[in-house]
Order: C-alpha cells, then structure tokens, then sequence
C-alpha cells in the first residue's frame, strides 16, 4: 500500500510518516501535485562496526608516505 503526502505535509508529520515508512507503508512525497521522492523501510540495518574484532595492529611504518611512483599509480 502507498500514500501520496506534499512535501510541506511530510515536513510537518515527518516522525509520523518515518513510523509508518518503518512499519512498512511506502510514502510517495509529491512536490507540486507530482511524485518527487519514496519513503520506504530500509531492507535491514547495515552492520554495527566492532572495534577489536581483528587481531594485530598496524605497525607505524603505515602512516609513511607513500613512494612518488606507487602514488602515481593510484592517482591514474
């Protein structure tokens, strides 16, 4: 099911359509009477990152610049 919303509607109710976007409604907002942008849940959240979850560390010699010709090579 859609629901066609104005953008000055959707500004006003903004958490009120989030809520229902999340409850799986898709929100068509329309700008001048004509579909501009959906509103929908996202598929599933992206993963939480985990500091620590890789053994080792990065030794100093990481933050050196890098040589002039292996920089070239990723500038191309």
């Amino acid at each position: 099911m859609s629901t066609t919303v104005n953008v000055h509607e959707a500004k006003t109710h903004l958490s009120r359509l989030l809520k229902r976007a999340h409850d799986g409604e898709e929100i068509i907002l329309a700008k001048s009477g004509r579909p501009y942008a959906r509103l929908v849940p996202l598929e599933s959240a992206p993963p939480q990152r985990q500091p620590g979850r890789v053994e080792g560390r990065v030794e100093d010699a990481f933050f050196d610049p890098l040589p002039e010709d292996e920089l070239a090579a990723w500038e191309k």
